[in-house]
């Protein structure tokens, strides 16, 4: 038997979710497209809210609810502010290499304040040599007795100027082949959050750049086996960092509909609402139908997930989907509103701003038809 509802916990969850949104959200979205700064308020309310410690086992201080309320609150939260979402996502994305493959040592020493928002989170992979190839990275290590010496530069990381608690993917000086992931904190010198950029959408998400020079890392700062790093991060980035990017496109999904039922009923033409339109009802309609699709490969996905199994490959089919839909979504949005929707005071024009991030972070759409078609021929 398979069951495609939520348990009374999850709903009970979603609901709370949802009134954290538009409650503690909410009334902060307008400053955050105004200034594009990352909001104070916001991000102490996700930690009073325990939003980071969805994944954190509770022996860590966590809630350890997983990866299903996960993805329920990504999506709550995103249908008021997607750029709220993606800064939440990465707070996971940054959280999951400790919890999967730090020491004891590092689990106690960072998880509590991960949990309760007390420390903040990233990973960083990125850079201009490699995104799509996270073998190109230029970002190098070498040892030097039970320490290690990095050097390099990352870009368009998510968080990169609020984190504090941050694992970088470096490669070897002497021998390309080989890539560790350290976690590096505030207290460590030889490290900077350099340029700010200025996206087009998500604004209120701070996206920016790295710089290390010289920084000493401790062994004990290592995550999983040395020389194995690159499969620390792409485990991580291929079930939570795709992962994430579902959820948010699928709130922004929700929010394009929702927006648009709401204008097509209140907007008259030919006297009568627009709504009535069979073109508007067709627009409308197909927004439900792949929302609903989304839904379920999203939550299959997590589902797995949580059960420990594989889920890499359901979520790039997921991501594929709810990503590309997203921004079809945003598209119809606009059209339904016509003239409306090119005017700022109405959000579907926030929402097409929005929608044009989904698509690169965590994997462009043409790479994760790569990674489908790799498992087709599998």
């Amino acid at each position: 038997m398979i069951d495609f509802t939520f348990t009374e916990e999850q709903e009970m969850f979603r609901k709370a979710a949802s009134e954290f949104a538009e409650t503690s959200v909410a009334p902060h979205v307008a400053e955050m497209e105004k200034t594009g700064e990352v909001s104070d308020e916001v991000v102490k309310a996700l930690g009073e809210a325990e939003m980071m410690a969805l994944t954190i086992p509770e022996d860590f201080g966590g809630l350890g609810l997983g990866y299903t309320a996960r993805m329920i609150a990504l999506e709550e939260i995103s249908r008021i502010s997607v750029a709220t979402a993606m800064m939440l996502q990465v707070f996971a994305l940054g959280i999951e290499p400790i919890v999967q493959s730090g020491s004891d040592e590092l689990k106690k020493k960072y998880l509590p304040a991960l949990a309760k928002g007390e420390r903040l989170s990233t990973t960083a992979v990125t850079e201009a040599t490699g995104g799509s190839d996270p073998t190109g990275i230029r970002t190098s290590y070498k040892k030097d007795g039970d320490d290690f010496i990095v050097n390099g530069r990352k870009c368009f990381i998510t968080n990169s100027h609020i984190a504090d608690t941050i694992n970088i993917l470096t490669k070897s000086e002497d021998d390309p082949k080989l890539f560790c992931v350290f976690t590096i904190d505030r207290d460590m010198d030889g490290w900077r959050a350099t340029h700010k950029e200025h996206k087009v959408g998500m604004r209120g998400c701070n996206t920016g750049e790295l710089a290390f020079e010289n920084l000493r890392i401790p062994k004990s700062q290592l995550l999983g086996e040395e020389g194995k790093g690159l499969r620390v991060s792409m485990a991580a980035i291929g079930d939570v960092g795709r992962g994430g990017m579902v959820g948010c496109a699928l709130g922004l999904q929700v929010a394009c509909l929702e927006e648009s039922v709401k204008f097509a009923n209140e907007r008259i033409l030919y006297g009568k609402p627009i709504s009535a339109l069979p073109a508007i009802q067709n627009k409308l309609a197909e927004m439900k139908i792949e929302l609903e699709a989304g839904r379920l490969l999203a939550y299959r996905a997590a589902a797995l997930q949580d059960k420990g199994q594989r889920s890499s490959n359901e979520f790039a089919v997921a991501k594929y989907f709810t990503c590309e839909a997203a921004q079809k979504a945003a598209k119809m949005a606009v059209d339904i509103h016509g003239g409306y929707g090119c005017m700022e005071e109405y959000a579907v024009t926030r929402f097409l701003r929005d929608s044009f991030v989904l698509g690169p972070s965590a994997g462009t759409s043409d790479i994760m038809k790569v990674i489908i078609g790799r498992w087709v021929l599998a």
